[in-house]
This record gives structure tokens, C-alpha cells and sequence, in this order.
């Protein structure tokens, strides 16, 4: 993804992400809850190795995600709630993220998260997900479209 190649309301989203990711706080405990109901064991553990502000993130995307498929099933919500795991590799703060964007792919941390879907994808196969649920991760499959909506939204 290059800032030179985005629409106005790809910057927008970035723009109202990167606000929300200032907050350090942690999901609140409702979302927690529901993010736990939705997830097997591995999936969690690779969860809880996101930030807070990509925890929270993550549980409004898949909420959003829940309202525009409503008949999604559980390896599809885990996979719009880990839809960002990927970026645990990376090991980037916000700041980090920003420049990221700007300059592209130019060292192995920012390669790394512009790569974030495949190695989600991969990540949770190695927990023991379901292939939807590797598959919508790696910004693929028939649910993928959904959860881009939701993330964008």
C-alpha cells in the first residue's frame, strides 16, 4: 500500500486510525468477552500479542464485520477478529506504522507489515485455525470483501 496510490477514503481511514490508535487502553471487558467466545485456544494466544489499540481495533472491525454477514460462522468471525495478527511481526508503534505507509516496503520491519496479511494467515494456521479463517486473513476467500467493509468502515 503506498500513500501516493490512496483514495480519499483510504487516507481518511488512515487518518481516523492512526487518532484511535493514540489511546493505550485496552478493549473494553464486553469486547473482550465477545472476542473470547468467538476464538479457539491459538487464535487467542495470538491475540493477546497484539497492542491494546489493535485489540480494540480488531474486536470493532469483527463486530462490523458480524453486522454486514450476519450468517458469518465462527472460523470467519476469528478470522475478521485476527485480520491484523500479522502486524505482531512487525514490531512497529503507530509512528512506526505512519512511516511504514509513506515509504513502503524499504527495511524488513516495514516489508513486514505491509506483508501483515500472509503472515497472519500463516500464524494461524500454526495455532490451529480453520482455513477460512487463514484464508480471510490473507485478504482472501468469500467473506474477504465483508470484512474489508468493516475495516473501512
Amino acid at each position: 500500500m503506498s500513500s501516493l496510490s490512496l483514495s480519499p477514503t483510504g487516507v481518511w481511514h488512515l487518518v481516523a486510525r492512526f487518532v484511535t490508535s493514540l489511546a493505550p487502553t485496552p478493549p473494553p471487558a464486553g469486547h473482550e468477552a465477545w472476542v473470547d467466545e468467538h476464538l479457539l485456544p491459538g487464535e487467542r494466544a495470538l491475540w493477546v500479542q497484539l497492542n491494546n489499540q489493535d485489540r480494540r481495533h480488531s474486536a470493532l472491525v469483527a463486530q462490523r464485520f458480524v453486522v454486514e454477514r450476519p450468517a458469518a460462522s465462527r472460523a470467519e468471525i476469528a478470522g475478521a477478529i485476527l485480520h491484523d495478527v500479522g502486524k505482531i511481526e512487525c514490531r512497529l508503534g503507530t509512528f512506526g506504522r505512519v512511516i511504514a505507509t509513506i515509504v513502503g516496503p524499504r527495511t524488513t520491519r516495514f516489508a513486514a507489515y505491509h506483508d501483515h496479511e500472509a503472515i497472519g494467515a500463516r500464524m494461524a494456521v500454526a495455532a490451529g485455525s480453520d482455513p477460512i479463517t487463514a484464508e480471510l486473513i490473507a485478504g482472501e476467500g468469500l467473506a474477504y470483501e465483508a470484512l474489508k467493509a468493516s475495516d473501512h468502515a
